[in-house]
This record gives structure tokens, C-alpha cells and sequence, in this order.
């Protein structure tokens, strides 16, 4: 089976990249812009016919949530016109998507774990054209699974585990937003689910379930509670105030609360998944031991 893997220089490409030693019989393809350009629909076309892709993981995403309130064009290329130039061609060329997707397209007004059947709402340009890129690939009519996930980290790129590592380092002091309810997602926990669907649908054909799932850890917390626990574990000494994301400006606005249901795609896909905390502490050993 040969796989192409989009956005491997992000988080999640980088830990499906570490994991793919363990699935021999599988050819992956890691791309990134430099290497292929997945808003080209010519590009992406020769490069499904050259290398025979039989299923395509689309980590590729703008995610700068402030930045996009100034570049909308520019999110709406990589987050809502790449999705559907991949289903297409996988439509075309008989592949299977996995396309990972974000809690930002709800508007976080709800008060119990939001399902796949939920409204959406989405509260700016990363979470619209995150949904436009849902729907492109659902309008495809492409056989494709598309996972929302929230708050992920990882021992790669930069994120919110590495910058409260940091910054508990340099700083006496941090304030940090308590009234934003979510769950942390280890990149490398959704990277193995990612994995494991391939690998079940691989057994057979009528095992891929096309439709949309959410994943992330298990539990909830706010940011504030996060960075308690990253210190926590981290060992690091820091004095951190619990403060309301009013008192910070940010140009986007964001979810109050996006914690999502998962039990689709535990029984969908025989997953088990685990608690925040658990995870959390596997990924700070990760970085303190320089992966």
C-alpha cells in the first residue's frame, strides 16, 4: 500500500514519520510544500499517477488563528482548496482520504462534549475555512474520513507544552487563560490512530468508514490546569496565575469550549485512548530525553 503523507513537516507529520518504521508493509510518501504543492491540481494528479497512491493523510494546515483574520486567502488555499483537490484525485484515482481537521469549527457555546453531528459555527477565518475544507471533501463524494481533533501537541514544531516549558524556564511569573475548556491531544496518540485505521481498513475494503470523527485525549481542562500539569511534570518551578482570556487580546476569537466526543471512532475503529495526563507526561519524557 502506498501512502502519501501531506504537511510532514508539521507536528503530526513528523510523529506519523516516527511511527512508520513500524508498518513494513507500507510505502509512505512525506511531502511538504517544498515537494509538492497540493493546491495544484495538475501537480497532485501526476503525483498520484506516478506513485500509484492507494491513500492520502492530509496533515497540511494553516494554523496561525490570528494571522488567518489578515491572510484569508492564504487559509483559505491550504485549509479549504487543498482538501478538495485531494479528494478529487482520490476520487479520481480509487484512494482513500484521512483528513484531519479542528474543534474551531464549533463555537464553543455548548456545555457537553460536542459529537459529529453538532452544529457548527466556526468564530473566524481558521475555523471557516477549516469547515470549507470538511465540505469540499464531502462534496468530492470521495472515500474519505475526516477527524476534528483539539489543542495538539508535540515533542515537534512549536506548541503550547514546548512554549510553557520555555517560558517556565525564563520566567519568575505566567498568566495563563483558565476560562477556555478544551483537551490536549498528544500528536503522537492521533498519529498512531491514524495509522491503526489504515492498518484495520487494509484488512479489508468494507472496514474503511467513510464520514467525520473527533478524536483527542480522554478528559478535560482548561489552559490553565495544562500548564499546572507540564510544570508539574516537567519539574519546572513557576508561579502560574489563573487569569480570563479577556485580559488578553488576541485578533481571533476562540472557543470557550471544545471538548469532543469520541465515542464514533473508539467503536467505529476498536480504539482505545488515553487520559490527558498520561499522555502528556510520555511526550515531556520525549523532549527532556531530546526525542
Amino acid at each position: 500500500m502506498n501512502i502519501l503523507i501531506t504537511g510532514a513537516y508539521g507536528q503530526l507529520g513528523s510523529e506519523i514519520k516516527e511511527l512508520a518504521k513500524e508498518y513494513s508493509s507500507f510505502t509512505f510518501f512525506f511531502t511538504d510544500v517544498d515537494t509538492l504543492d497540493i493546491t495544484n491540481p495538475n501537480a497532485v494528479a501526476s503525483f498520484f499517477a506516478e506513485n500509484n497512491i492507494d491513500f492520502v493523510v492530509n496533515c497540511a494546515a494553516y494554523t496561525r488563528v490570528d494571522r488567518a483574520e489578515s491572510e484569508p486567502e492564504m487559509a483559505h488555499q491550504i485549509n479549504a482548496v487543498a482538501p478538495g483537490v485531494l479528494a478529487e484525485n482520490c476520487k479520481n484515482f480509487n484512494a482513500k482520504l484521512i483528513h484531519i481537521s479542528t474543534d474551531y469549527v464549533f463555537d464553543g457555546n455548548a456545555h457537553s462534549p460536542y459529537n459529529e453531528n453538532c452544529k457548527t459555527n466556526p468564530l473566524g477565518v481558521y475555523g471557516i475555512t477549516k469547515l470549507e475544507g470538511e465540505k469540499n471533501c464531502l462534496d468530492a463524494a470521495a472515500d474519505v474520513v475526516i477527524i476534528r481533533t483539539s489543542w495538539l501537541y508535540s515533542a515537534y514544531g512549536n506548541n503550547f507544552v514546548k512554549t510553557m516549558l520555555r517560558l517556565g524556564n525564563e520566567k519568575e511569573r505566567l498568566d495563563v487563560i483558565f476560562d477556555q475548556v478544551g483537551t490536549p491531544t498528544n500528536a503522537a496518540d492521533l498519529a498512531s490512530c491514524i495509522l491503526e485505521i489504515i492498518a484495520f481498513s487494509n484488512k479489508s475494503n468494507c472496514n474503511f468508514a467513510p464520514g467525520i470523527y473527533h478524536y483527542s485525549n480522554e478528559g478535560v481542562c482548561s489552559w490553565y490546569d495544562f500548564a499546572l500539569a507540564i510544570h508539574e511534570m516537567a519539574g519546572v518551578v513557576c508561579n502560574v496565575k489563573p487569569v480570563l482570556s479577556s485580559e488578553f487580546k488576541t485578533t481571533a476569537k476562540r472557543p470557550f469550549y471544545s471538548v469532543l466526543n469520541k465515542s464514533k471512532v473508539k467503536s467505529t475503529y476498536k480504539l482505545e485512548i488515553l487520559h490527558w495526563r498520561e499522555s502528556l507526561k510520555k511526550c515531556i519524557n520525549k523532549i527532556q530525553k531530546g526525542k
